[in-house]
């Protein structure tokens, strides 16, 4: 063997030395369940949720059709349940909260307990028995 073909070994090995550690490194953590938190507590103060109950809050826009869809649904289960407030947050007038709250599409519409925590969240037109499931805990 020529002291180039020992060299160019030399350099291949080191290469695939090196993919293989990074390899390692970047794949270490992956399937890892990792602790999460919940950015959303106290970071909500300006979506005006009720304090003393749950709140149905839902992103539109005037541009939104099926928004409106959202909002019949909406009123009447509040309606049926008048421990529960409703806002709607106009997502032309308030981008920054739908980008806070990771809004990608409209209509989205979420619930917040009385202490400002999300407990459910929905993209498109929820039903009327999914809302009324997912608030039953929170006005009991």
């Amino acid at each position: 063997m020529t002291a180039s073909l020992v060299a160019v070994l030399c350099v291949i090995a080191a290469a695939l030395g090196v993919g293989v550690v990074v390899g390692v490194g970047v794949n270490r953590r992956s399937g890892i369940v990792r602790e999460s938190f919940d950015p959303l507590v106290g970071d909500t103060a300006d979506l005006g949720l009720s304090s003393t109950g749950p709140t149905v809050v839902h992103f539109s826009a005037v541009w939104c059709g099926p928004c409106a869809a959202v909002r019949r649904v909406v009123s009447e289960v509040c309606t049926d349940l008048p421990a529960v407030a409703h806002v709607e947050i106009d997502m032309d007038a308030n981008p920054a909260a739908a980008r806070r709250l990771s809004v990608l599409s409209l209509p989205t519409t979420f619930i917040f307990d009385g202490d400002g925590r999300q407990r459910y969240r929905a993209a498109g037109v929820p039903r009327a028995a999914d809302l009324r499931s997912a608030l039953a805990p929170l006005v009991a």
